[in-house]
This record gives structure tokens, C-alpha cells and sequence, in this order.
């Protein structure tokens, strides 16, 4: 019974945003409005509220309210990178909004995340990742952490949005990219991090890490991404040999 109400709760509200009933920038009914107007629980309400916010179509902020983003879904990012050069092309296509640069000293966490030596020094370059010519939410946040010796590639970062950095290190600092090696993990969406995607705190997220290693063998960069789940597929193909 709960998930037929939800699911006519969704359509109707989805139908009401398209038709502008609900202009991009108003806000929705609250939930307790929305549970008196349909006659359906709060659970149900939730729902349909949540389904309508993995299409793209609203965003939820706690003592603000429910407010429309979009008249059609979002677009979903889907990678297939298999090359360091298709690796490259994401930067041309998907441009970076510098957020921050500063050098830090790996404590115990970070360094478990990175997979480095505690007390380790780098430079990390935070920044999101916007599809370019698009005005959909970010794709996802990235800290890039750069050897303190290619710490002058800062200099290039703001300058060059639509390039890697590994990219920019290679052509600056001669750290050729030999291979790349990426962990993927499911993660809750920490509340900081959403903030910046206009997210929801402690959504399903995806979170990326890279490690850009040089011909003789040494880790010259490492970057942590994180995608909220409704806006990243990430697809590989695998072939019998």
C-alpha cells in the first residue's frame, strides 16, 4: 500500500515540477503539508521525496526545506577510462573549480587512506569537477595530493582548469605516468563533503583513490574522489583471452 502511495506521491510531484507548478527555486510542501494533502505517512513521503532527489530534481537542506533544481532528471557521469591517456581526456571535458591549496602533514587516518608513511608532507589541491558547459550539480570533490617537490605545479593549477595535474606535473616536472593504480570504495557522503555537491549528508558515495606512479617506481601524486551515488557510474569491460 505505502509504495503505491509513494510512488503517485512521486509522479504527481515530478509532474507538478515539469508542468512548473513547482518553478526551479520554489520550495516544496514540507512533509508534514505533503502528508495531509495525499493522505500518506511520513515514511511514504520520504520515499517519494528521496526518489525525486535521486533524479536530480530536488535538493533537501535541513532547516530550509525542499527545494526544486531541475525540470528533467540529471544526466548521470558514466566513466570508462582503461588508458592514462583516456584518463587525460576526463580533464578536458570535466573542468576543475579550484577550492583550496595547502601544504599538510599526514596524520595517522589520511595516511591510511593515501597508503603512505605517517607524518608524510604534501601539497593538496581540493577542488570540484564540473561538467564543462553544463549547469548540473558538480560531479564530485577531489583532494589532489602532490610530492612537495612538484609543489610549484600550483602555480599552473588555476590557470589550466581543463588539464589533469598529473598532466601539468608531467609537462613541468618530467614525472612521466608509467601506470595508475585506483582503489574504489562505498563510503556514506560525509556532511562537509555534500555541502560542496549540494548533496545529501550520509548518502551512498563512491570514493576514488589514485596513485600516479613514475617509471621508477615512485608515487609522485595520490587524489581522493568522491562522487555522491546518483551521479557516477563507473563501467569496465572484462574479455575472455
Amino acid at each position: 500500500m505505502a509504495q503505491g502511495i509513494h510512488t503517485d506521491l512521486m509522479l504527481d510531484l515530478s509532474q507538478g515540477i515539469s508542468s512548473g507548478r513547482y518553478p526551479v527555486g520554489s520550495l516544496l510542501p514540507t512533509e508534514f503539508e505533503l502528508c495531509e494533502r495525499y493522505g500518506a505517512s511520513r515514511y511514504a513521503v520520504r520515499q517519494a521525496l528521496q526518489a525525486l532527489q535521486d533524479l536530480g530534481l530536488i535538493s533537501r537542506r535541513k532547516n530550509v526545506g525542499t527545494r526544486v533544481e531541475a525540470t528533467q532528471p540529471a544526466a548521470g557521469f558514466t566513466q570508462s577510462i582503461a588508458t592514462v591517456d583516456e584518463l587525460a581526456q576526463f580533464g578536458a571535458t570535466h573542468v576543475r573549480q579550484l577550492h583550496g591549496v595547502e601544504e599538510i602533514v599526514a596524520d595517522l587516518p589520511l595516511a591510511a587512506l593515501l597508503g603512505c608513511p605517517g607524518g608524510s608532507r604534501w601539497l593538496r589541491i581540493s577542488s570540484l569537477r564540473m561538467d564543462q558547459g553544463s549547469r548540473h550539480k558538480p560531479i564530485c570533490w577531489t583532494d589532489v595530493y602532490v610530492d612537495p617537490a612538484c609543489a610549484g605545479v600550483a602555480e599552473w593549477v588555476e590557470q589550466s582548469p581543463d588539464v589533469l595535474i598529473s598532466t601539468l606535473i608531467e609537462q613541468r616536472f618530467g614525472h612521466r605516468i608509467a601506470r595508475v593504480r585506483q582503489d574504489v570504495r562505498a563510503i556514506h557522503l560525509p556532511e562537509k563533503t555534500a555541502e560542496l555537491l549540494q548533496a545529501e549528508p550520509g548518502m551512498p558515495a563512491l570514493q576514488l583513490i589514485r596513485h600516479y606512479i613514475d617509471a621508477s617506481d615512485k608515487t609522485f601524486e595520490i587524489s581522493v574522489t568522491v562522487h555522491p551515488s546518483d551521479r557516477f557510474t563507473f563501467t569496465m569491460e572484462m574479455e575472455r583471452k
